[in-house]
């Protein structure tokens, strides 16, 4: 491949069962709504070091890209992304001490940076207050946020993920950066889901 597969629309859908959690990556068809299915990913829970795999379809017999933490069980661990062949695609990280205010990630590619921020900063700080207030914090609220990621050099927009109100979560992916790959914008959106709460 010479260049980066870039997908600029997609949806990612969340299924949650006892031991994983499942993701379905659909693109997005000329209507606008949801199209063919790009990936499907499997998270394991409970796991020393956190690794996501994306395949092909639901059977899992082709596994296509995935993303693997460099160290264990560490707030601040980079995330490498990698093709099917064990190529390196990007990475990305949570910016803990930023984060704990409002969650801000640094994903990363060929020629680019970003940084990814909570979009609404109330939101940031409700969804923090939330879990210290009694006999509130056990309540399950689903808060609807989104993340913008814009170009450290420029400053222009190079992806977004929205919540959608649902009782399964549910996201829209914009990628209007060319050079971000489709591989690497469906494993940061996964993980503002899958490793948010960290």
């Amino acid at each position: 491949m010479t260049g980066p597969m870039h997908v600029p629309r997609f949806f990612i859908r969340q299924r949650i069962t006892m031991m994983v959690n499942r993701y379905e990556i659909r693109g997005a068809a000329p209507d606008g709504s949801e199209g063919p299915l790009l990936a499907f990913a499997q998270q394991k829970r409970m796991k020393l070091k956190e690794e996501v795999v994306f395949y092909s379809d639901e059977s899992r017999s082709r596994a296509v890209f995935s993303f693997k933490a460099r160290q264990r069980l560490d707030v601040r661990a980079e995330h490498d992304v990698f093709d099917e062949y064990g190529n390196a695609l990007g990475y990305f990280r949570k910016e803990f001490g930023a984060s704990l205010l409002r969650s801000t990630w640094t994903m990363a590619g060929p020629g680019y940076e970003a940084v990814g921020k909570e979009r609404r900063p109330v939101i940031a700080v409700l969804r923090r207050v939330w879990d210290f207030i009694p006999y509130l914090g056990d309540v399950w609220v689903p808060f609807v946020f989104h993340f913008d990621f814009v170009d450290t050099a420029t400053g222009q927009p190079v992806l977004s993920s929205e919540r959608r109100k649902a009782i399964r979560d549910r996201y829209v992916i914009d990628v209007p950066d060319p050079r971000v790959d489709f591989r690497l914008a469906a494993a940061m959106t996964v993980a503002l889901d899958a490793l948010q709460s960290r």
